[in-house]
């Protein structure tokens, strides 16, 4: 009895084990600096083509802040980019198929937070 038990019970701890691994702590970017000097009014075009360049596709919200949006098959992300003309911020902000729980992301995402990060911070002026 235990023994049928023990084995019956294998599937559901692996298959626990196997879901824990895809997703990992959400990243989020605070207050990064930009390595290259410029106005605040090139931060916007800075992001923007930094973005692209990743195959984000950028929304102006408003001075200071974009939406960016990454759809890869049949993973979407969206963030908030806020900037002045030393920093920028890069918040969660929603996302479709990536099993996102509040606080845990699937493991791929904070990868392409990471990139995002990197080639915004290593912009040139415009």
């Amino acid at each position: 009895m235990k023994r049928r038990f023990l084995i019956g019970s294998m599937p559901v701890a692996f298959a626990a084990v196997a879901l824990t691994g895809c997703t990992r702590p959400i990243y989020n970017v605070s207050r990064r600096p930009f390595q290259h000097p410029g106005s605040f009014e090139h931060r916007a075009i800075q992001i923007q083509r930094a973005a692209a360049g990743l195959g984000w596709q950028t929304d102006v919200v408003r001075p200071g802040v974009i939406r960016a949006t990454l759809n890869l098959r049949t993973h979407v992300a969206v963030v908030e980019i806020t900037y002045n003309q030393e920093v920028f911020s890069i918040i969660y902000a929603d996302s479709s198929n990536l099993n996102y729980d509040g606080t845990n992301i699937h493991k791929n995402y904070n990868g392409w937070i990471e990139n995002l990060e990197r080639v915004i911070s290593q912009q040139p002026s415009v």
